[in-house]
């Protein structure tokens, strides 16, 4: 196995620093003059390690997006300590109203989505803070937020809390607008959030409060193809990370911009091999006996499974590269193990490298066409990579080598 420090460990996830500045430099491409363009952070930075990419991600955002207020308090602690310009943090998770008041102390930003909300702003001025709110508007996911015919009902708590409470911005999240070829939804749903806009504006100004508000309602596949709804800010998620949001998204993308863009995938999982041992014909593999080799075959045990968040469901499905060559994956993904058949392989032994996600040679293994093989989506594939697995920051601009697998997670965090 590897080492980390003094710990051995069964495998590692690899981030490329440099993908952070490639990608985020092709989607301000796609942006209206005057949008600015935001990182959506969450879910541990799409399972690549808020703690690894901030550094990197920090400079290349106008506008950073978290779901929880920890991951936005970790945030200004690091600026503080790294002695950077603070960015504007929006928080768009559920918040107790406790964590609205640190928010606001930190000047990080909140979601306004429901009429609950008022015990927040209530507990904002008791504790003498002004918070800064979004104000959230349900135009057709039928997730959180208010229908734009509820909002004055919804908001009538605002005459009550004086300063406690600004209104800073309006957004919304789409349902479905990858489809470039059938968009009426997406575009029915910005209608109705720019009616929402103009009731939030009209009732914001019969209060006398300014009526300035930041707008956003694309993530990245609205980003990509329905520029109406670029706004004054886009909340860029897993396209920052290298990954297109669906296959219709870049359908969508050649047809709109008459190209598709290069993303550049920032995440590699590695493991190293436990170890090889040739089998006869007949032998079974695995709990359960589900293969039978069915000729003479080398197989290599990795020391990496369920657990680790490589999905059970690719028994028998899924392949890992070993010396640049695709070998299946045999037998029952068990739970701190899978075992491969690397008979086509060159010569391998313990130690060498295999990779679960990402390039070795001239061959690649993307967190799509495994997600696909695994019935599941990308988004939970690389999410779903355990927190116990080290993430680690390659070095930048190609001073790792040829791009080929990785030697081990030194100098990890």
């Amino acid at each position: 196995m590897a080492e980390v420090g003094t710990a051995a460990v069964a495998s590692w996830v690899e981030i490329d620093g440099d993908a952070f500045a490639h990608n985020t430099s092709v989607l301000r491409g796609m942006l209206l003059p005057g949008c600015r363009l935001g990182g959506v952070i969450k879910g541990d930075a799409y399972g690549h390690g808020l703690r690894v990419c901030l550094p990197v991600l920090h400079p290349l955002l106008d506008v950073i997006h978290v779901v929880t207020a920890q991951d936005a308090l970790w945030i200004r602690a690091w600026e503080r300590a790294h002695d950077v310009a603070p960015r504007p943090i929006l928080v768009i998770g559920v918040l107790s109203p406790d964590e609205v008041v640190t928010c606001a102390r930190e000047d990080v930003a909140v979601v306004v989505a429901d009429a609950g909300f008022a015990a927040h702003a209530r507990a904002a001025q008791a504790a003498g803070v002004t918070v800064g709110v979004h104000v959230h508007l349900d135009t057709g996911l039928s997730r959180e937020g208010f229908l734009p015919e509820d909002l004055e009902a919804g908001l009538a708590w605002l005459d009550g809390v004086g300063g406690a409470v600004r209104v800073d911005g309006v957004m919304m999240h789409f349902a479905n607008v990858e489809d470039v070829t059938e968009q009426a939804w997406a575009r029915q749903q910005l209608e109705r959030f720019l009616e929402g806009e103009r009731v939030l504006r009209a009732l914001l100004s019969a209060a006398g409060r300014p009526a300035t508000l930041v707008r956003h309602t694309a993530a990245s596949a609205a980003a990509m193809v329905l520029a109406p709804s670029h706004g004054d800010v886009v909340r860029a998620g897993i396209s920052l990370y290298g990954l297109w949001p669906s296959r219709e998204t870049r359908i969508g993308v050649r047809l709109v911009h008459g190209t598709v863009p290069s993303l550049r995938p920032a995440l590699a999982w590695r493991v190293p091999i436990q170890a090889v041992k040739s089998v006869p014909v007949g032998t079974p593999v695995g709990y359960g006996c589900t293969w039978v080799a069915a000729r003479p075959t080398q197989l290599a045990v990795l020391p990496v499974g369920y657990f680790d968040g490589y999905p059970r469901a690719l028994s028998n499905q899924g392949h890992v590269l070993v010396a640049g060559a695709r070998c299946p994956v045999v037998g029952r993904v068990m739970m701190n193990h899978l075992v491969v058949d690397v008979t086509d392989a060159p010569a391998v032994g313990p130690g060498d490298v295999a990779t679960l996600v990402g390039r070795d040679g001239a061959e690649a293994i993307s967190a799509d066409a495994l997600a696909t093989r695994a019935g599941t989506i990308h988004y939970e594939l690389v999410t779903r990579i355990a927190a116990h697995v080290p993430r680690i920051l390659l070095p930048p601009s190609g001073t790792a080598g040829d791009g080929g697998a990785g030697h081990g997670p030194e100098g990890s965090t």
